[in-house]
């Protein structure tokens, strides 16, 4: 038997180096959102492994102007190819999800375009980099900015930053806007930067018979009128929870978790298959998300941002659903003691930003795409008295604080306590004036879905506060 001999290091093969690289991301054509989230799929299965992306921006197209409004975006990639190789790589996925140039800067299906690669500059006749158009291009700059805003392009300027390119741009005739899927059937997107946009009502169905509210009114029979009367009432999602998150309200497994809310959500993928009504599923359980998932439910709306279950974000990311994170400190049993913002820190808001944009950067190391994350300052969750009032007044400061901006945000505040310290209303359903006061106070603040126990009331305050606001 002949021994084993070490190779001298510098004879062993040397390991592939891994190079970050930017990719700009278009579409459209067809399903736009869809096509550029499969391009994603293609470069991670062949080892383009997709670390970060930008949110995606609808976009009037630019040099061929007779076509449709484009989806843009970038992802930050890492990859051992080199640079015509990674350009030989990107164009077979182009061809194999079926693009057809027909017009050079014409409608395309899929378009994936390397902008930076490293600090290299590169000059061939195939392939510029960085690329040529980047000054020139919001639908470029935007997304690329989200990802390395303080990153120069030209390293013989390194005074020139990615955000400087941007902001020297003039004016878009018409401003560009976010767009977040809500599911894979058909629905639109939001458009969280679109002053005119509609706010999405967001029916509670508790599945529990334990919640603050309305504990048990839904678990039995009649659910099938309930959740008619929801849509008829102008519900655009329903909410099916199966755990509450009351203070001192004990665990159920996750088994009659998923026993509660998978029946309910199967009930109405079923019964009101004609009806556009999506479906989220608030739990902070992986298991449980992936069943409801699997059962027809199009959101997972996580109170604790991914926090409580340490498979819950890889889960989301594997299933391609969108996500709600919400601001939560510890767990629904400790969170009342857990509301100190030093503002030494920050404060309330800033505390509740920087933890926030920890939840987004965990949920994006977990391979969550940015454009399929929606966020919940959590009202009545490591948050008392008049801080849930401030939070409502700094609803704009938290839309745009850094690493925040772009992404679409959902409130609830329905009947909580804080409503009825301040209007003196000691039981939860009663307190539909005040809830109304601040579902409105949401709308103006920015809020792109309001979630509600009392629907036909608050369908009626949003239509009357889109009316003030969203125009």
């Amino acid at each position: 038997m002949t021994d084993a001999i070490d190779l001298p290091a510098s004879s062993k093969p040397a390991a592939p180096t891994v190079r970050t690289t930017y990719i700009a991301l278009g579409s459209n054509l067809g399903d736009k959102i869809g096509w550029i989230e499969k391009a994603c799929k293609e470069m991670d299965a062949r080892g383009i492994k997709v670390k970060r992306t930008s949110c995606l921006w609808e976009t009037e197209p630019m040099y061929v102007l007779d076509q449709d409004r484009f989806v843009n975006g970038a992802c930050e990639v890492e990859t051992t190819l080199e640079p015509l190789e990674l350009l030989d790589a990107l164009q077979d996925i182009e061809n194999s999800l079926g693009r057809k140039k027909i017009i050079d800067k014409g409608p395309r299906n899929i378009d994936l375009d390397i902008l930076l690669y490293e600090n290299l500059k590169f000059d061939h006749e195939r392939l510029k980099i960085p690329h040529i158009g980047i000054p020139e291009r919001e639908f470029v700059l935007r997304p690329l900015a989200e990802l390395i805003p303080d990153k120069p392009l030209d390293h013989t300027r390194p005074w020139t930053l990615t955000r400087d390119l941007l902001d020297a741009l003039p004016p878009s005739s018409t401003p560009i806007t976010t767009m977040t899927p809500l599911s894979s059937h058909g629905h639109p997107p939001i458009q969280a930067l679109n002053p005119s946009r509609k706010t999405h009502v967001m029916a509670i169905l508790n599945m529990t018979p334990d919640s603050f509210s309305d504990g048990g009114q839904h678990a039995s029979a009649g659910l099938e009128s309930t959740i008619q009367s929801f849509l008829d009432a102008g519900a655009t999602m329903i909410d099916v929870g199966g755990q509450s998150t009351a203070p001192r309200t004990p665990q159920v497994s996750a088994e009659e978790e998923i026993g509660r809310v998978v029946p309910a959500i199967k009930m109405i993928r079923e019964k009101f298959s004609h009806r556009d009504v999506l479906i989220s599923v608030d739990t902070y359980r992986a298991s449980v998300a992936e069943a409801a998932v699997a059962a027809g439910a199009d959101i997972v709306n996580d109170v604790s941002g991914g926090s409580m279950d340490p498979d819950m974000l890889p889960t989301v990311a594997r299933l391609g659903s969108t996500i709600c994170l919400m601001h939560m400190r510890g767990t629904p049993a400790n969170m009342s003691s857990l509301n100190e913002y030093p503002e030494a820190e920050g404060g309330l808001i800033g505390g509740i930003a920087k933890e926030l944009v920890g939840r987004v950067a965990a949920a994006e190391a977990a391979g969550i795409r940015r454009w399929r994350i929606v966020l919940d300052p959590g009202l009545g969750f490591a948050k008392v008295g008049p801080q849930n009032v401030d939070v409502l007044r700094h609803l704009e400061e938290l839309r745009s604080w850094p690493g925040l901006q772009g992404l679409p945000w959902l409130v609830g505040s329905s009947r909580k306590s804080f409503i009825g310290q301040v209007t003196g209303v000691p039981t939860p359903k009663e307190r539909i004036w005040g809830t109304a006061a601040t579902v409105a106070a949401a709308v103006q603040g920015g809020a792109d879905v309001v979630r509600v126990h009392d629907v036909k009331e608050m369908a009626q305050v949003v239509a009357m506060a889109d009316a003030i606001w969203r125009y």
